[in-house]
């Protein structure tokens, strides 16, 4: 709890230091609150606090707080150059980003569903507005509408499915929830269905299939700045979420979901990197891309006493946003991919992200993405066998689908230009190239 009333303050803050155009200050305050907001989390048995006993959260660990922070983190200075540009918005863009980040927190630690869904609220709202923030986009105001219905939706489908699971079990508390159904109210329908619109929702909100409807879309109109931070920690809150309602809640039903669980995730994972391949935009390519390892996260719900989830978002999030910030120094407006033909050649900071990125979603050893994949499928092998073959054939597609990338990066230009990048971008880049390098020694 500390951790939110530290950004949701330092976001106060930026709106107003915002409105005086303050650009540097703007972006010391964003990442003051963020790192502040690390320490609550990471110190939060040191000291007392009077949210301390606040009931309706569980005991998260403070690991996946610090990660969505430190994500949150680089996403900013990712994309604090196209912000700075823009100072009548650069307070909003970070403050949004801040109380979207206060959501995300909420998701991932609650003890009640009606807390869950308020804090899904707070994550997303920010996000429908940052994916409009391009004034005189069409592109950005068709991918702000489009996320602001298909969210909704989600969210109305979510509630539904809360209503009903109170209807059956006369709770909003997940341990209370569990332990009634453990005696046996899990046979009534209104339980059934209940956790049914809950999956639905929740797969909604990851965007895998079934549900991904427009998501590619809205990657393709938000900008490279939204785009660094929606991919991944929405990823992140999402797959937490679902782990610890599913994990505690419907723990005695497993065998009831974990079929239809294994069936969004082949389908997520081949549709998602076939649908990939055949892409010429960037954005279209990593929102299909994103669809593929949503359906890998889902693997998680195989296991979730030992689910390893934690190293492969981890991961995932280290490979992206390094990527989305190479396409953003393309300065590909249009956002096609004959912008990335020979881009390795013009920086070799460049160069190495590009590669350690592309090799770490691919899972190629020893990078951070293989150990990540390779604990989720062993993980989840002794319970779903055939499922974990199958995400391992559609893995391979996927490595296929990054080589691609890869080599078009890596075309020597007839002209070689060099390319610098602003100082921002190299932190972030060089931070997360050592994240993904350094991920052996962590296991």
């Amino acid at each position: 709890m500390d951790s939110i009333v530290i950004l949701f303050i330092s976001g106060l803050l930026g709106l107003f230091v915002g409105m005086r155009q303050q650009t540097l200050l703007s972006l010391i305050i964003a990442l003051g609150g963020i790192i502040l907001a690390a320490l609550a989390a990471f110190f939060r048995e040191a000291y007392h606090t009077p949210l301390a006993n606040y009931s309706n959260y569980i005991p998260t660990p403070a690991y996946v707080i610090i990660l969505l922070c430190f994500v949150t983190l680089l996403a900013i200075l990712g994309g604090y150059k196209r912000y700075s540009q823009d100072k009548d918005h650069i307070g909003d863009y970070f403050s949004l980003i801040l109380f979207s980040l206060c959501g995300a927190i909420m998701m991932v630690q609650p003890n009640d569903l009606m807390l869950f869904f308020i804090g899904l609220e707070i994550l997303s709202i920010p996000i429908y507005v940052l994916v409009g923030i391009e004034k005189g986009s069409a592109l950005s105001a068709e991918a702000a509408v489009k996320y602001f219905f298909t969210g909704s939706f989600a969210s109305a489908i979510l509630l539904f499915g809360i209503a009903l699971l109170y209807g059956a079990t006369g709770s909003f508390q997940l341990i209370e929830i569990q332990s009634n159904l453990a005696f046996g109210i899990w046979s009534s329908p209104l339980a059934i269905i209940g956790s049914l619109f809950i999956l639905a929702g929740f797969v909604f909100k990851i965007g895998a299939v079934p549900f991904h409807f427009w998501g590619p879309d809205v990657y393709q109109g938000a900008s490279n700045a939204v785009l660094m931070y929606m991919s991944t920690v929405v990823k992140i809150a999402g797959i937490y979420a679902i782990v610890n309602v599913f994990g505690q809640v419907f723990r005695d039903s497993y065998l009831f979901w974990i079929d239809l669980i294994s069936i969004i995730i082949v389908l997520s994972m081949f549709y998602g990197y076939i649908t990939a391949w055949k892409q010429n935009s960037f954005r279209r390519l990593i929102a299909y891309s994103s669809i593929a390892n949503a359906g890998l996260m889902l693997l998680a719900l195989a296991n979730t006493q030992n689910s390893n989830i934690f190293l492969f978002v981890s991961a995932y999030s280290f490979a992206t946003i390094p990527l989305i910030i190479i396409n953003n120094v393309a300065n590909s407006d249009d956002d096609d991919l004959k912008n990335w033909e020979g881009i390795a050649w013009k920086n070799p900071l460049i160069a190495i992200a590009l590669v350690v990125a592309l090799f770490s979603l691919a899972g190629i050893p020893p990078l951070a993405g293989f150990f990540g994949k390779f604990s989720l499928l062993w993980s989840a092998l002794p319970q779903i066998p055939y499922t974990v073959i199958l995400a391992l054939i559609a893995s391979l597609i996927g490595a296929f689908v990054y080589l691609k990338l890869l080599l078009l990066a890596l075309k020597k230009p007839s002209v070689q230009v060099k390319q610098s990048i602003p100082l921002d971008q190299i932190i972030a880049l060089l931070i997360t190239t050592m994240a993904s390098l350094v991920a052996l020694y962590f296991i």
